[in-house]
């Protein structure tokens, strides 16, 4: 397994919300390759981040819960007041291997583009059940028509930035629409960028994590809103 040197600066925020039963594995993983894991503890009701500073890690807390995109934002500020050079977002459920790590951070840590993007479809994603993968597909095509970015795999969350890019990306959503708002954010700045692909694990664990078709629609409907109304 690829491990880095802390010299290199590369920080891996994870947000995670009453994560005891998989977060100790998740940041053990991470801390094998060498590079600082940072957990945003998002208002967990559960031992998750006592378990996350035992295994290695960083640990910041909100007191309450504000969402996920609430805590990559939390998270990647204090990475780049630690002085990260690469900023990795990875989800806290257990779905992303870590050693697809080093995929990401290869072609931005190298300056080829400023963000790496995983997609489970060019990597791999075993047990995807059918109706995740419509809903993904159909969300393929809304950020193609509202971003102009055409990606095969937009809503997956693991990402590695530059320090510039991570410096642009402002995160204002504290859901999951977060996803969203960050590809907007590399359309309108025209950040270099290229996929990478990955592997996503689904367990039932992770399934009973993730975010549903329903919660996506909702997704979309705040994304429109915030695009056309709120001016």
């Amino acid at each position: 397994m690829q491990r880095y040197s802390q010299g290199e600066k590369i920080i891996v925020v994870v947000p995670a919300r009453n994560e005891a039963s998989v977060i100790t594995e998740v940041t053990s993983g991470l801390g094998a390759l060498g590079i600082t894991v940072l957990v945003v503890d998002d208002g967990s009701t559960d031992a998750t981040g006592s378990l996350a500073e035992r295994a290695g890690a960083i640990v910041l807390r909100h007191c309450i819960n504000r969402g996920q995109g609430a805590a990559l934002a939390t998270g990647t500020r204090y990475a780049l007041e630690l002085g990260a050079q690469v900023v990795v977002h990875f989800d806290a459920d257990g779905q992303h291997d870590p050693r697809d790590v080093a995929r990401l951070v290869e072609p931005v840590a190298t300056h080829r583009v400023e963000v790496a993007l995983g997609s489970r479809f060019l990597g791999a994603a075993p047990a995807l059940p059918l109706v995740r993968r419509v809903t993904l597909q159909l969300g393929r095509i809304f950020m193609r028509v509202f971003s102009g970015l055409s990606l095969t795999d937009p809503q997956n969350g693991l990402r590695a930035f530059s320090r510039r890019a991570a410096e642009q990306v402002e995160i204002t959503h504290d859901g999951m629409a977060h996803a969203s708002e960050i590809l907007d954010t590399i359309a309108d700045r025209q950040l270099s960028y290229l996929e990478v692909p990955v592997m996503v694990r689904y367990t039932p664990y992770s399934l009973s994590r993730g975010q549903g078709s329903l919660n996506a629609w909702r997704i979309v409907r705040e994304l429109i809103i915030s695009k056309f109304f709120s001016r």
